[in-house]
């Protein structure tokens, strides 16, 4: 017999379990936290949700050359490995895996074979390519390989990145851009000739005492 009693300290589960049933099903398997990505649609790519899909309102600015720190979240688990890649001019040039163990890369590929480690939050640094671009865009896969036979729609995961890459290349020694301050170049050549000078000074005045 069902136990129907609904009254109070009985039914303490219920709104817990109604969370759950509702959004279990809603929550990404994968999503891209930083930079911020498009959106939650995951299955059809590039982008997650179609060839047509638009690009997002929240686009991100970085500079040529820049290394970034690229954070996602796997929410459900599944073995197989990641792959990120960058398209200059929209997101055409994003091309799916040709299988379960395929991280040769391509043309658009920054990184591939980024290991699956039971979920959770991930961490990457990426160095974005040395372009000037306000459509360019940062695609996120998971290759999931415990879906086969590959190919049927059910093995990848895609979220993406509304980049503009513009200013100068990041110099290769500083990749993240924290020493291009112009203020420390100029601030250290004043200080030094004033040093200088401040010197030739002193010993001017040591002659003019010796005499």
């Amino acid at each position: 017999m069902v136990d129907m009693n609904f009254g109070t300290g009985r039914t303490g589960w219920l709104p817990g379990l109604v969370v759950l049933l509702i959004a279990g099903p809603a929550a990404a398997h994968l999503h891209v936290t930083s930079p911020q990505s498009r959106g939650e649609s995951l299955k059809q790519g590039p982008c997650g949700a179609g060839p047509d899909e638009a690009r997002g309102s929240v686009v991100h600015t970085f500079r040529p050359g820049q290394t970034i720190t690229v954070e996602w979240d796997e929410f459900v688990d599944h073995p197989g490995h990641f792959r990120i890649s960058f398209d200059a001019d929209g997101q055409d040039d994003f091309v799916d895996p040709a299988g379960f163990d395929d991280v040769d890369g391509g043309p658009a590929v920054l990184l591939d074979g980024i290991a699956d480690r039971d979920g959770g939050a991930y961490s990457q640094a990426v160095t974005l390519p040395t372009v000037e671009c306000d459509n360019c865009t940062l695609q996120v896969i998971q290759v999931m390989s415990d879906k086969p036979p590959y190919g049927d729609g059910n093995d990848l995961y895609y979220q993406c990145v509304d980049l503009v890459l513009a200013g100068p290349p990041v110099d290769a020694e500083d990749p993240t851009g924290s020493l291009d301050d112009p203020g420390c170049g100029c601030a250290a050549g004043p200080a030094g000739g004033g040093g200088l000078l401040a010197l030739v000074g002193l010993l001017g005045l040591g002659r003019r005492r010796r005499g």
